[in-house]
């Protein structure tokens, strides 16, 4: 008899486990590590702060997108709350209509609603909606249009079994950040067809100066059938609380929270930790700001460097999506793993021709690595 496995292996993930703490130098984490001590049990960055005397955490995320609390769900960080927003969002594109009236061969089907996911994308977010039981069906985000969102691209490969699509903000893995009028334009065809729009923002805040958005970013929260997913684990540098988030209507909400029931919740000192980041946001923000920034320069200064590499450094990244003139994704990774530097081959993002590029850490140790990438170049040269 054959088995089919409900939750298969993902590639990136099981790849890039233990990779990190075995690099002497890290081209692949994203996260602005503003606190550089992971094994504390309080992050130094918050060690001695004080905390909010009476507000909780859903009421600070929801003043900070500007929503109702029951349009906030707080969850055990992004990867939870991609699920859960995926779970909510297929299930209630399978709700029959209140008469019950329905085509029986449209019920038998109702696992196979299709999901519209970007290409290039993180491999997550196709492996999630897929284990789930939906049909996966690609839009391209065209590298020669510099990674354009096109609302077109939905309304051209949308079926009558269209449930959402999904998109990140910036773009993962190139680092393109859309506008918000280019989101709305997304989730106007998206409820043309007759289903949502998912946005991950982890990625959103990293912009440099601030935006008006939530933690400086732009978000697409409060667009029409529009869910977004964020955390503290990129831009705060706060992996280790497992702390992220669902924004948006409050039926989907509502439908992710029954749902979460089926999950470890979310732990009590990490919430209460992630209040009290929130309470001292300003100063998190610029430190991670200036990390941003100054990790950003060094990217683009050295891929303007390196006569051997194309692709673009978005403004504002601090993670790009390169490729070599003459070797592939894999190539370069593994002979930069060879030689100690952690990069993430293109293959798991739909492009085996390029890698990705990321500096998260401090500016210091992003130098450091940059040099040592450099000389895995130089001897790729040879």
């Amino acid at each position: 008899m054959s088995m089919t496995t409900t939750f298969p292996a993902i590639p990136y993930l099981e790849w890039i486990v233990g990779r990190v703490d075995a690099a002497t130098h890290d081209l692949a984490t994203s996260d602005l590590n503003a606190s550089d001590h992971d094994d504390a049990l309080v992050p130094p960055l918050l060690s001695g702060l004080d905390d909010p005397d009476d507000e909780t955490l859903v009421a600070q995320l929801a003043r900070r997108y500007d929503v109702p609390e029951s349009s906030v769900l707080v969850t055990a960080g992004a990867s939870n709350a991609n699920f859960l927003a995926t779970s909510a969002l297929l299930d209630l594109a399978d709700e029959l209509p209140e008469d019950g009236d329905v085509d029986t061969d449209v019920a038998e089907s109702s696992s196979r609603d299709q999901v519209l996911v970007e290409k290039p994308g993180y491999q997550p977010l196709l492996a999630t909606p897929d284990a789930l039981g939906a049909r996966v069906d690609r839009f391209v985000r065209p590298p020669e249009f510099d990674f354009e969102l096109e609302s077109n691209r939905i309304s051209g490969a949308a079926t009558e079994a269209f449930a959402y699509a999904i998109v990140t903000n910036r773009h993962n893995p190139s680092g393109k950040l859309a506008t918000r009028p280019e989101l709305a334009e997304m989730a106007v065809a998206a409820d043309d067809a007759g289903g949502s729009l998912l946005v991950d923002e982890v990625y959103a805040p990293y912009v440099d100066p601030a935006a008006d958005g939530p933690f400086g970013g732009i978000t697409a929260a409060g667009l029409p059938n529009t869910v977004v997913t964020g955390s503290l684990t990129k831009f705060y540098g706060l992996s280790g609380l497992r702390i992220g988030w669902i924004i948006g209507p409050e039926a989907v909400v509502e439908r992710a929270r029954e749902t979460s029931m089926y999950f470890p919740s979310v732990a009590d000192p990490s919430a209460k930790l992630a209040r009290r980041a929130l309470h001292h946001s300003d100063d998190i923000e610029t430190t991670a700001r200036d990390y941003l920034s100054t990790n950003h320069d060094l990217l683009a200064s050295f891929v303007a460097d390196q006569p051997s590499l194309s692709g673009r450094v978005h403004p504002g990244a601090s993670f790009a999506f390169l490729e070599h003139d003459d070797y592939d994704g894999d190539e370069v990774s593994d002979a930069a793993w060879e030689n100690g530097v952690l990069v993430v081959p293109g293959r798991f993002f739909d492009s085996p021709d390029a890698f990705r590029l990321s500096l998260g850490g401090n500016p210091d140790d992003m130098a450091a690595a940059l040099n040592a990438f450099g000389t895995v170049l130089d001897e790729l040269a040879e």
